[in-house]
């Protein structure tokens, strides 16, 4: 019989032959480089999704692909690869299209399935989906790149070959890389984190995963991200000790070339950027020593050659910052001798040196500037002693220093000549306004001498008749002062050369000032001596008898009131009175009392009048601050938080009288009114009374002043439930508290505060304080209670989740409730809980997270909630119809089953029910998944494309 005379259905075409028919033609015209429409890029890419589509569903079908199916799929798309290569080579324009056609070609490997007799299949599949990522990381797609880089992940995740865990780690790195450029750093670092054990087993992999530490450690160097686990510092140390592990490979240990390694090469390059950054970034955080350290590491790099002269400039500041004052007059000589350095850094350089050193140090510095700025040196010389006369303060040594280098002959021939009339006025007036504010501080002798050293730059042509004569006055001003009659008559000569109409109507005052001083000591006198009172005072001591010694202490307190003359000051009367006091049992109320008194009377008086001057009323003042904190303490362990909140109040007054650029002075106040207000939540929740509108503003008024007054960024942080207990107090938990306390302050009033609430935990989560832990707990504390604010609860939840990523050891448990409470909040957006965008994107957040992560490290029950969560939404939208949001729903609840090893004995129902849905609901286009401009799903969209089999 011949072929011919067969019947019909012996000569049908093998199954799906249509679809290879036309896969192949499709792959033809790539490979055609046909620039007409019928073949034009956005065609073929359009053609290939079509193809595509189809092919899942005879993949899909009851009858599937065999195995001469699959290897012809395989074969065709790496035609298709090939030919995408060349026509990237070729320059071919429609960059978008020309990468939705690469990506159909690793498409199609992941629809079609591994057949046999290939090789690694899934790590070729892999190797073509990071490839194509790549291309899109390029175009700027980073949502599309990772895609791409997603469904490449499972495929090689196992890492049980050595090209497997290559192409892994190159996924990873390459993840990191997009996460980044779409601003999601956290992410980024937890996947250079995972990337560690796939790439220790060659210096290759140890160079790349350093170089991508290197990079992200720059951008947050640059944009220093309110993200405290964000650290530039950390990410550039972990780059420069990859490097150091990359260059102990055997393989590394003979160079090329000075700058190379045979394995990797340009690690040098790698290892002296990360030690420049890490240099840099050590400065700016007052890491003087590590500064130091990273610039000796990078000089011993750096060889004989030659130094740049930011190097120099960066050690100096070091070393003035760790007050090595020897080694930076070192470096300072270097950076002068250095004739690659700009006369500009020279200068500057000399204005941070001498702003430490002083003027003892300055005429060395001027001779070398001389020598070396030709040019400009009088402007230099200008900004060098302006320098030194800011930073030398008012004590006589450094002043006279000032004016003996003022008047040495070669500093004052540096303004010679017209060219520098400027400089010579500014170096006048320089000196004269030093000299004035000895004059007013009545030091007559360095004023007068100063003033007279300021006329070396005043010229003695008619312009400077006026400045000349101002001289002449004030010089005989001091020597007035000073009973230096003699000068002064010769000022008082020259003045009148000068400005012959000036006269000095003071010669006549004489004893006039201290007549008048002695009759202001004499008018206080009254017949009652107040001695008698002190006298009392210490008998009573003497015998014992407290109450004697309060009693008289009392009575003259009163007398203070009248402003009669006293023996001792009042605060020294207030101090012994409270001593006493404390020594009896109940007596805080009275204590209280005369602490009040002390602030009042330091309110009307000033601190000075009340306390006293110099150190003995400083020490006074300060007596008066730790006493209150004291009694603030101990009634906070007494739980007597009526009186701990005034006492905390009192503190905070007695500390902020005294230097407020003090540091630890600030930080005590900040402290003082940070426990005052959690005292004052507490007395209102004992007492079951609400807090009166008056002490709502005032509370806020103080937690702001706290907020401006000291960075809380940098006070430790150890959280706590109690409000006020000792235990906070030793463990300063201010950060916390002063957050906690004013978003509930915040909370009692209207809505209008919500964003003043958002700004508030900005500001914390901005803070190296902060953990993720502590960043949930108060967006649970904000989504709950009669007042929720949803906007600052999403802020802290997502804070948290980006916060814990970027962590070394990330922690999942705190990750998995931050995207369960996420799945709440988004769901409010919502009331059908099916169609909702936000909630989907939560999903997504964390399928995006549970990628590439090990078995067992997302908690189980989180893990099997969202896998049935999502399931369970396309239920909802079956019911109501919404079959795009249903498939979309369901492909999400697939794909993250396929990541929990305790969900496994769920995919095959999930895939069959899938399935069922598919046929019953005519496999409708999801365009719930599609995005403008966008490749179709089939392309880059989707997260659950079949797996290979």
């Amino acid at each position: 019989m011949k072929i011919s005379e067969l019947s019909p259905e012996y000569r049908q075409p093998p199954p799906h032959a249509g679809l290879l028919t036309d896969l192949n033609r499709v792959v033809a015209d790539v490979e055609a480089f046909d620039t007409s429409d019928s073949s034009s890029p956005e065609k073929l890419a359009a053609d290939l999704r079509r193809i595509l589509t189809n092919l899942a569903s005879a993949a899909s079908s009851s009858s599937g692909l065999n195995e001469a199916f699959r290897l012809k799929v395989w074969n065709l798309a790496f035609r298709l690869w090939n030919a995408c290569v060349d026509r990237a080579n070729y320059n071919f324009p429609a960059r978008v299209a020309e990468a939705e056609i690469r990506q159909a070609a690793p498409e199609l490997l992941l629809v079609a399935g591994v057949p046999e007799g290939i090789p690694n299949a899934p790590a070729k599949a892999a190797s073509f989906f990071h490839r194509t990522g790549q291309v899109w990381l390029d175009l700027g797609h980073a949502d599309l790149a990772s895609a791409c880089f997603e469904k490449a992940t499972p495929l090689v995740s196992a890492a049980d070959t050595e090209e497997n865990r290559a192409v892994l780690l190159d996924l990873n790195l390459a993840r990191a890389r997009a996460a980044s450029s779409a601003g999601e750093q956290a992410l980024a670092v937890a996947l250079l984190n995972r990337s560690k054990p796939l790439a220790a087993a060659s210096p290759e992999g140890v160079k790349a995963l350093a170089e991508e530490y290197l990079l992200i450690g720059k951008v947050a160097l640059a944009t220093k991200p309110p993200d405290p686990a964000l650290d530039a510092s950390n990410l550039l140390t972990e780059a420069l000790d990859l490097c150091e592990k990359a260059a102990a490979f055997p393989s590394c240990a003979t160079p090329t070339t000075p700058r190379s390694t045979p394995a990797t090469p340009n690690l040098q390059v790698i290892k002296d950027q990360c030690l420049r950054f890490l240099a840099v970034e050590r400065l700016e955080a007052n890491d003087y020593e590590g500064t130091l350290r990273c610039i000796g590491v990078w000089r011993a790099s750096l060889g004989l050659g030659e130094e740049h002269p930011s190097i120099g400039f960066m050690a100096l500041r070091a070393c003035l910052g760790s007050g090595n004052l020897a080694e930076a007059e070192r470096e300072l000589a270097t950076l002068m001798a250095n004739a690659g350095a700009p006369d500009c850094v020279c200068v500057s350089a000399a204005e941070l040196y001498l702003a430490s050193t002083g003027p003892d140090a300055a005429f060395k510095v001027l001779v070398a500037l001389a020598a070396r700025c030709r040019a400009g040196a009088a402007a230099a010389a200008v900004r060098v002693l302006k320098k030194v006369v800011e930073s030398a303060g008012s004590g006589t040594g450094r002043a006279r220093a000032i004016a003996e280098l003022a008047s040495d002959e070669r500093v004052v021939a540096l303004f010679d000549g017209p060219a520098n009339t400027h400089e010579r006025s500014t170096m006048h007036a320089l000196l004269w306004t030093c000299g004035t504010e000895h004059f007013h501080t009545k030091n007559y002798e360095i004023g007068a001498d100063l003033i007279e050293r300021s006329m070396l730059y005043v010229s003695r042509d008619e312009d400077s008749r006026s400045r000349r004569a101002d001289c002449f006055r004030v010089l005989c001003l001091c020597h007035m002062a000073l009973r230096h009659l003699d000068r002064a008559q010769e000022f008082i000569i020259e003045s009148e050369k000068v400005e012959p109409k000036i006269r000095c109507a003071f010669l006549k005052k004489e004893e006039e000032d201290e007549a008048i001083e002695v009759m202001k000591t004499m008018v206080g006198y009254v017949d009652f001596n107040p001695e008698f009172l002190t006298l009392s005072i210490h008998e009573a001591i003497a015998c014992k008898s407290v109450r004697v010694a309060i009693a008289s202490l009392t009575f003259l307190l009163g007398l203070y009131s009248a402003g009669k003359p006293m023996p001792m000051t009042e605060a020294a009367v207030l101090r012994n009175l409270i001593v006493l006091l404390l020594r009896e049992p109940g007596s805080e109320a009275e204590i209280l009392k005369y602490s009040r008194r002390a602030k009042l009377r330091m309110v009307e008086l000033g601190t000075e009048a009340i306390f006293g001057k110099g150190t003995v009323g400083l020490r006074e003042q300060n007596w008066f601050a730790v006493s209150t904190w004291n009694m603030a303490v101990k009634m906070a362990k007494e739980k007597k938080y009526d009186y701990c909140t005034e006492f905390f109040e009192l503190a905070a007054e007695f500390f902020s009288s005294g230097n407020g650029e003090d540091d630890a002075n600030r930080l005590l106040v900040c402290k003082s009114l940070i426990m005052s207000v959690s005292a004052m939540l507490h007395v209102e929740e004992l007492n079951k009374s609400p807090l009166s509108d008056s002490d709502l503003k005032k509370g806020v008024g103080m937690l702001s002043r706290a907020g401006k007054l000291y960075d809380l960024q940098l006070l430790p942080l150890t959280l706590h439930s109690a409000p006020v207990t000792s235990d906070q107090l030793e463990d300063n938990n201010l950060p916390f508290l002063h957050t906690c306390n004013l978003y509930h302050l915040l909370n009692r009033m209207d809505t209008s505060a919500h964003p003043q609430q958002l700004q508030l935990v900005k500001n914390f989560a901005a803070s190296k304080a902060c953990s993720p832990g502590h960043l949930l707990n108060l967006g649970e504390i904000a989504s709950q209670g009669t007042q929720p604010n949803l906007q600052v609860a999403e802020f802290l939840l997502k804070s948290s989740i980006t916060t814990a990523l970027a962590s070394h050891s990330p922690n999942y448990g705190i990750i998995s409730t931050a995207l369960r409470r996420l799945v709440w909040l988004a769901g409010l957006q919502d009331f059908s809980g099916s169609m909702s965008d936000a909630v989907y994107d939560v999903f997504r957040q964390a399928y995006q997270i549970v990628v590439g992560l090990s078995n067992g490290e997302y908690p189980f029950e989180e893990g099997k909630w969202l896998t049935m969560t999502a399931w369970n939404k396309s239920n909802i939208a079956m019911r109501l119809g919404q079959h795009s949001v249903a498939r979309k729903w369901m492909k999400m609840g697939i794909d993250l089953a396929r990541h929990f090893e305790s969900m496994k004995q769920y995919i095959s129902g999930m895939e069959e029910s899938f399935e069922n849905f598919q046929k019953v609901s005519g496999k409708e286009p999801d365009e719930c998944s599609q995005q403008d401009g966008a490749p179709s799903t089939s392309l880059s969209g989707s997260v659950s494309q079949p797996g290979l089999v």
